[in-house]
């Protein structure tokens, strides 16, 4: 495998990775939310909803590069996350398998509007691993305002969100990251580094999240630059293994409850 040191490009690299920062500033907060919950593949859910929502609006004749597909895909998210905030609410102890059954009806339901579609199988690759290569600033800009105003929210009530307000606000930092870097990235944006640092509370949590969140990112996109291999799937490895070597560090190990100290011993 030969080096591409030409990819090193900051007019590429320097939007992705804006683009990767911005999907961590409001995806590490809310995956500590997911995991205290118990709910992991709810963010697989509604991003696979979200993703429908812009496949449908392309089979009617939408851009999707537009903001009619923008519209489109959050709306869908929004009608999934007041179903999910229904269920809770009615089936508590279900809601786990539900989110898995609304997850395989909306990848499946992408897969059927997709079959009679010759760029069909391009589209779903894009809507599962992402384009983050692409990204440039300009599009960044409305995702920079809602991320704002999420963090804003979280801020105001102190990260405590339950039913309607947890689920909205979910769908909606899902939608604007699923169509940037992809349903992959999204799923492991949010659990991988809240994963990592789940032993550890407070600021100090969050701070190590995003570190190892950054890390994952830019150090994905620039090995993905140097050996030319694809962006999306190879930071979600380097996610992956900033995280296990988060865990050789002191402060992590420090950070944990005892019941996980005693799993670990």
């Amino acid at each position: 495998m030969t080096l591409n040191l030409e990819g090193l490009d900051a007019g590429i690299l320097g939007p992705a990775c804006a683009a990767g920062l911005l999907v961590l500033a409001t995806h590490v907060p809310l995956g500590k939310q997911v995991l205290s919950r118990g709910i992991i593949f709810i963010d697989l859910a509604i991003a696979q909803i979200a993703g429908l929502g812009v496949i449908l609006a392309q089979a009617i004749g939408v851009d999707e590069h537009g903001f009619g597909a923008q519209f489109a895909a959050a709306a869908a998210a929004l009608l999934g996350a007041g179903l999910l905030a229904w269920t809770d609410k009615r089936w508590p102890e279900r809601q786990e398998p539900l989110i898995g059954t609304l997850f395989v009806l909306a990848a499946t339901g992408g897969l059927l509007l997709l079959a009679n579609n010759p760029q069909g199988g391009e589209h779903l690759k894009d809507l599962l691993v992402g384009q983050i290569l692409w990204v440039n600033y300009v599009q960044l800009i409305p995702v920079l305002i809602l991320s704002a105003a999420i963090l804003g929210l979280m801020w105001w009530r102190r990260g405590r969100f339950g039913g309607l307000w947890f689920y909205g606000l979910f769908a909606l930092a899902i939608t604007a990251s699923v169509q940037l870097v992809g349903v992959y990235l999204v799923f492991a944006s949010l659990i991988v580094p809240a994963l990592a640092t789940i032993g550890m509370s407070g600021r100090k949590g969050l701070v190590a999240a995003y570190a190892i969140g950054a890390l994952g990112y830019v150090g994905g996109l620039v090995l993905s630059a140097v050996f030319d291999l694809p962006s999306g799937a190879l930071i979600v490895w380097t996610l992956a293994g900033f995280a296990l070597l988060a865990q050789a560090l002191p402060a992590l190990r420090r950070g944990r409850s005892p019941a996980l100290a005693a799993e670990a011993a």
